[in-house]
């Protein structure tokens, strides 16, 4: 057992934040600065066919080794695993930077992933170690800053790194910052980890990737490589179902199972995790149509536009901050509710909005939806670290994190889809005349916010129609999600006592 916080005195809480923050950074600021550089990268290496796979393998790899570096945490602690997952990052990092080749840079983007598995399983669960009930939400308010300020310095730091240096470097700088944030974990982290014989549950992680990767594969290439009901994507998806029904049961006569029966079976956890599931889902949509939406249809520059998925990512922390008050006094189930309220309320309101609006209005829907996203975040996280002792939280907290990777795959892909499915809709149905000036394609609308095509007015007008469509379809699909997730919340998760913080009195619920 490992003890931490006020009853290990000689682990200085100030500096392991800093080190946990330094090393989300590393994540955080992938997807953004990498997407920057794109230009240059297929421009160097070549391949476009295949760049859409550095984001694929990055995130299939991150996304099935979460379970099993949650489960070697609650086996050999926190701070090895962490480390090995930063190194195995830097690693990655560093043979993005000497990549040759496109395929090349997507096998090192796997590796980057795979280590990537690590930090998001391992962060949340050190922060959950160091503090106490009452403060673990204050401390994931300043870890989910960590993802607003990437959101608004990676884009920039991409292009400038890009253009004055060259893309490999934005892998190159990885190296110092991954390799300071691992000696303040080492230098201020300590644990007392009772040493004792494992046994390694290798057929359950098997599974375990074998299911999540076929589905993150699938969620990933369906309404791309094929279509959704075609044999391909019917088959893998059977086979990830397949994988799942015979992980649960090798998990329930595993010795120390990866991902234990009871995350599954009490309703804490599985109201937590469902909920958890849905905040992937309510994150994904915006990032796929408000950048878009913003520069056809309000007529804004690419930074501009920008700030209109930023505000979401700026709200959030500020949100997170302000939830432990609130679960303090209302309960963890009241609390995630009221951020599903607020979510359903600004999804539901972009839809009501004009079909002419300002940014103003698009920008208020961003900051409640962020705030909602807050609230719904730190209740979920934090209430199911405090279901389990130390010997648990490792697994109860990459769970979690897990089901909401998941459930940014599905949004991605089913969101991706309605947009996709109503921009085709127009751009066949569009007025004969205006046919030659559209884009032939819905990649092609990529094409003409970069100046390729130039449009008269009707054009555009028409080409901002179908946007605004889209964007509204991928909204209301964003609030049925958010319904879907408060019913869950309510229905499903437990009617208990707020936690009691140190000296303090819970009313009931």
């Amino acid at each position: 057992m490992s003890v931490a916080g006020e009853d290990a005195p000689t682990t200085r809480r100030g500096w392991v934040v800093a080190g946990l923050m330094a090393t989300l950074a590393l994540s955080a600021l992938e997807g953004t600065i990498v997407a920057t550089a794109a230009p240059q990268v297929v421009g160097d290496l070549g391949g476009f066919s295949l760049f859409g796979w550095v984001f694929s393998a990055y995130l299939l790899t991150q996304t099935v080794t979460i379970p099993l570096y949650g489960k070697l945490a609650d086996q050999y602690g926190r701070k090895p695993v962490l480390l090995i997952g930063v190194s195995i990052f830097l690693a990655g990092s560093a043979l993005c930077a000497a990549a040759w080749g496109m395929v090349a840079l997507i096998v090192f983007r796997a590796v980057q992933g795979a280590g990537a598995g690590a930090i998001q399983a391992t962060v949340q669960t050190v922060a959950g170690d160091l503090y106490a009930v009452e403060d673990r939400g204050r401390i994931q308010a300043r870890l989910s800053s960590v993802w607003a300020v990437s959101a608004l310095a990676g884009p920039v730091l991409g292009g400038v790194l890009a253009e004055t240096l060259s893309w490999r470097w934005i892998f190159v700088l990885n190296v110092p910052v991954g390799l300071v944030a691992m000696a303040i974990v080492w230098r201020h982290l300590h644990e007392d980890v009772r040493r004792r014989a494992h046994r390694i549950d290798a057929l359950g992680t098997a599974l375990i990737f074998a299911s999540a990767g076929l589905l993150v594969f699938a969620l990933l290439r369906g309404g791309a490589a094929w279509d959704w009901l075609s044999a391909p994507s019917l088959a893998i998806l059977a086979a990830s179902a397949v994988a799942a029904l015979l992980a649960v049961r090798v998990e329930r006569r595993a010795e120390e199972p990866v991902m234990p029966p009871w995350v599954w079976r009490r309703r804490a956890f599985v109201g937590a995790n469902l909920g958890m599931a849905g905040l992937g889902l309510l994150f994904a949509g915006p990032s796929i149509v408000l950048p878009v939406y913003g520069q056809l249809v309000l007529g804004l520059s690419v930074a501009v536009a920008g700030l209109l998925l930023a505000s979401i990512l700026i709200a959030w922390p500020v949100a997170s901050s302000l939830a432990p008050r609130l679960y303090l006094r209302v309960g963890f189930r009241r609390s995630a509710m009221l951020g599903a309220m607020l979510s359903l309320a600004a999804t539901a309101g972009f839809v009501l909005l004009p079909h002419e609006p300002s940014v103003v209005p698009v920008l208020v829907v961003g900051l409640v939806l962020g705030a909602g996203c807050g609230l719904l975040s730190v209740p979920l996280v934090v209430s199911v670290q405090t279901e389990v002792g130390w010997e648990d939280r490792g697994v109860a907290t990459s769970t979690a994190m897990f089901c909401r990777v998941l459930g940014q795959s599905l949004g991605a892909a089913v969101f991706g889809a309605i947009a996709n499915a109503t921009l085709h809709a127009h751009l066949r149905d569009a007025p004969q005349d205006l046919r030659a000036q559209l884009p032939a394609d819905v990649d092609g609308i990529s094409r003409t916010l970069q100046g390729g095509a130039g449009l008269d007015d009707r054009a555009a007008t028409y080409l901002g129609t179908a946007v605004t469509a889209a964007t509204e379809h991928v909204f209301l699909g964003l609030a049925v999600a958010a319904a879907a997730t408060l019913v869950v919340l309510a229905l499903v998760m437990p009617r208990v006592a707020p936690p009691v913080p140190s000296g303090a009195t819970a009313p009931a619920d």
